[in-house]
């Protein structure tokens, strides 16, 4: 305004020099006068010191510049429709930036409102804005460019356009360019919206590489990490550094968001997983539902135990409990379940949500509490309650289950010994199992194994049972290849139990049995608790017996059962439900059980330490047994 003001008073000072003049002339010479006018004008424009006329009009042209395009800007924002937007460019003449940020515009519009874009893309008047971009793409700013590419992509742009090509085209001569926010903004948007059969994202992601160095703030590492990370390791190993660095400045949702970026991607980062554990116990005391659920996925998908992190959020969900859904309750407990973290108080909690919310429970979410009990061998303090709610909800409805669930949840009730006979009848019976007869896939054979732990309950701790039973050859093919490598506990264990038995004769080792489980070592002990060679007795826990005699009198059979660090919870000496089933079906037939746990026996450096403690824990064994009979 003080530049226009300027301006009309020099106007003015020159017209009273030349106004005189034509007030003298004739009519016919005014013209001439004015002519004359101009020339103590040009003459002052000339004569100004550092050309004060000329610099005002520049720094005014600027300024109104500025103000259109912002004014246009924000009639672009406020644009509430395509129809609004098409008619702002027939209304005014658009340079490419302009076009740009209309396109950008429709986009947006078009995401929000959830239109279709076909007809905006068959618009004469989208093609025309198009064609004002492309005459004018290398005019485009970087910014601009960028949400142009990836509104043409959301519109579903046809790639064949000479003008997209150019678009695309112009964005890959300019990655140099442009900024590391904006080259992770366009590779999380290709990674998202292409994936990697995009070839632009392949050339993003190698400038992403190389100018890693540049990546700064929490935000940019968390987005990057979960949408593109999965493209490029190479990129992802960067990220995790980079994330180890800023641990300490991430917020429990950023936590949440690498953490299941980890998990889906199966990247067991244990440095990185450790800080973060680390930080999220010493400065965040209360957290959200969501991130409790999601980090305890994470932490169970990756198979990462970090005893702090999982009292904290056991704490914390159990409040929650009872407001929780069906979904986010199995989803949880599952996931415990997989740490093999048993927490009292909140398994008690889900077990009395179970009770209480009975009728929103569907078969399948039953199921996975069920399951999840049973890995864990956790009993309800309600049990009777609990179980028969189970048994009423379950009554009629096992047809609805495929067979490799409905395997699942028969062993799971013989694992909390509540498997009744309609259960045991229905995956025994000859029509199911003979689906997955022949089927070598890993799957049938873990079927195949179950089938069998459940043939065993059936035998040996349901006396009511009546059949029917598996037949001898499915038992035969439970048994699996011997793949696993022999571990510290059981070398040493088996070259301790060489001084118990005296001779080979008397033992077996790594004996596989009819009711699918593997005894590390078996001996029979005379009334003495003197070995006794076994070739010549019967033994009814093998599908083939070497020999046909009967035990002596006061003869005892002794089955040695190593247990490694995995077959416990997590912290704790209470053996997960499997191994407890598996120790109560051996007892159950007619051995004497002799416990070898990783915790006692590894602190015995000795042999011969070890060789005594195993003599001390038979006889133990044979004295608790005769106490008892």
């Amino acid at each position: 305004m003080a530049a226009r003001l300027v301006r009309r008073c020099c106007w003015r000072h020159l017209g009273a020099f030349a106004s005189p003049p034509s007030l003298l002339a004739p009519t016919g010479k005014v013209t001439v006068a004015r002519a004359l006018a101009q020339a103590p004008l040009a003459s002052f424009h000339a004569s100004s010191p550092s050309g004060w006329a000329d610099g005002f009009s520049v720094k005014e042209r600027v300024e109104e510049r500025n103000a259109e395009h912002k004014a246009f800007g924000e009639l672009i924002e406020t644009a509430a429709s395509p129809q609004e937007l098409f008619r702002l460019s027939e209304l005014h003449a658009l340079n490419s930036n302009q076009a740009s940020l209309v396109i950008t515009q429709l986009s947006r519009l078009a995401a929000e409102k959830k239109l279709e874009t076909e007809g905006i893309l068959r618009d004469e008047r989208f093609r025309q804005l198009l064609s004002v971009t492309d005459s004018q793409i290398s005019q485009v700013w970087n910014n601009t460019l960028v949400n142009l590419l990836k509104s043409l992509y959301s519109l579903g742009a046809d790639g064949s356009w000479q003008e997209m090509q150019s678009v695309e085209q112009e964005v890959l001569w300019r990655l140099r360019r442009l900024t590391f926010r904006q080259l992770a903004s366009l590779a999380e948007f290709l990674a998202v919206k292409q994936g990697k059969e995009s070839k632009l994202l392949g050339d993003v992601i190698k400038k992403l590489e190389l100018r890693w160095t540049e990546l700064e703030g929490t935000r940019t590492v968390v987005t990057l990490m979960g949408k593109v990370g999965h493209v490029s390791p190479a990129l992802m190993d960067r990220l995790e550094d980079k994330a180890l660095e800023l641990a300490e400045q991430f917020e429990p949702e950023d936590i949440r968001k690498i953490t299941l970026a980890l998990a889906y991607q199966n990247r067991r980062c244990v440095p990185l997983l450790r800080a973060l554990s680390y930080h999220l116990i010493q400065k965040h005391s209360e957290l959200s539902l969501n991130v409790l659920m999601d980090l305890i996925f994470a932490y169970g998908k990756l198979n990462f135990h970090q005893p702090q992190v999982f009292q904290k959020i056991a704490a914390d969900l159990q409040p929650h409990v009872a407001a929780m859904t069906p979904v986010e309750v199995t989803r949880c407990i599952r996931s415990f379940a997989l740490l093999k973290w048993l927490s009292l108080p909140l398994f008690e909690a889900i077990a009395q949500y179970a009770l209480d919310n009975t009728k929103q429970l569907s078969v399948t979410h039953l199921c996975s509490i069920v399951l999840s009990f049973a890995r864990l061998n956790f009993q309800p303090s309600g049990s009777e309650d609990f179980f028969n709610m189970v048994h009423e909800e379950l009554q009629g409805r096992l047809g609805e289950l495929e067979p490799h669930l409905l395997t699942d949840l028969v062993w799971s009730l013989c694992v909390l010994q509540q498997a009744k006979a309609p259960y045991l009848q229905r995956v025994l019976a000859p029509d199911f199992h003979a689906q997955i007869r022949g089927d070598r896939s890993l799957k049938a054979q873990n079927l195949r194994l179950k089938l069998t732990h459940i043939n065993a309950t059936a035998k040996l701790e349901s006396p009511d049972y009546q059949g029917p039973f598996l037949p001898a050859e499915m038992l035969s093919v439970a048994e699996p290849a011997a793949t696993e490598k022999v571990t510290l506990l059981q070398s040493s264990l088996r070259e301790a139990l060489a001084g118990v038995l005296g001779s080979q004769d008397n033992g077996r080792f790594d004996v596989r049995t009819v009711y699918g489980w593997q005894i590390d070592a078996e001996m029979v002990v005379n009334s003495e608790n003197k070995p006794l060679p076994l070739k010549d007795f019967a033994a009814p826990h093998l599908l083939r017996s070497e020999g046909t005699k009967p035990l002596p009198p006061g003869a005892r059979r002794v089955a040695f059962l190593r247990w490694e660090f995995p077959n416990f919870s997590n912290r704790s000496k209470d053996l997960l439900g499997r191994y407890f089933m598996a120790r109560r079906h051996v007892a159950a037939a007619g051995f004497l059980v002799v416990d070898v746990p990783h915790y006692e026996f590894l602190e015995l450096k000795l042999e011969r330490q070890r060789t005594a403690y195993l003599r001390d824990k038979l006889h133990k064994a044979v004295a608790k047994a005769m106490a008892a009979s």
